[in-house]
């Protein structure tokens, strides 16, 4: 019986690594629209209001960036403040980036201090009350952050992290696609 278990764990495990090592798919495919959604902002002027950035963005057809979270960190927390100063450096195109954190109840006051702990000059921070997130987004569970990078309605980047992968390669490859929001046709 011992050896049974034996060999079926050690058949098992190569299939189990490889599936951990899949990439995490998640939320709306490069070449798609991404839908409105309205969250709770956290930041900024808006702060306690339900807003729509998307609209926004959509009706110029400038580029934005949403970064969905299902926690804060400091490793998320590095790459929304890459993300805010390269669109401030790029203020002239609209260029918008904001974090959404997905979350049962949102904390406003304890959001508004990790962005400030961050350094989050132009970015707003907010909470959508479904820890699910959007719906017409399909975020997936195992993602725990998702960047989608779009421009003139389309989306041109996406990656998705699982926890504990977001680290500086990661957030490199995310910055390696901002350019791509400003040289969209």
């Amino acid at each position: 019986m011992t050896r049974t278990l034996l060999c079926l764990s050690l058949a098992l495990t190569p299939a189990l690594a490889l599936q951990s090592a899949d990439p995490c798919v998640s939320g709306t495919p490069v070449g798609k629209r991404p839908g409105p959604y309205s969250f709770l902002v956290a930041t900024g002027p808006q702060r306690g209001q339900q807003t729509c950035y998307v609209c926004e963005q959509h009706e110029g057809n400038k580029p934005a960036v949403i970064v969905f979270a299902r926690a804060t960190s400091d490793p998320l927390g590095k790459l929304v403040a890459k993300l805010d100063a390269e669109a401030i450096a790029k203020k002239d195109t609209g260029c918008k980036v904001w974090m959404t954190l997905l979350a049962d109840k949102a904390d406003l006051n304890s959001l508004a201090k990790w962005a400030q702990k961050q350094g989050l000059k132009s970015a707003p921070v907010g909470a959508f009350e479904d820890a699910d997130g959007p719906p017409a987004y399909k975020l997936h569970t195992d993602a725990d952050v998702t960047v989608l990078l779009f421009v003139k309605q389309k989306v041109v980047a996406n990656f998705a992290f699982r926890a504990g992968e977001l680290d500086d390669k990661a957030i490199d490859a995310v910055m390696k696609a901002m350019p791509g929001l400003f040289e969209a046709k």
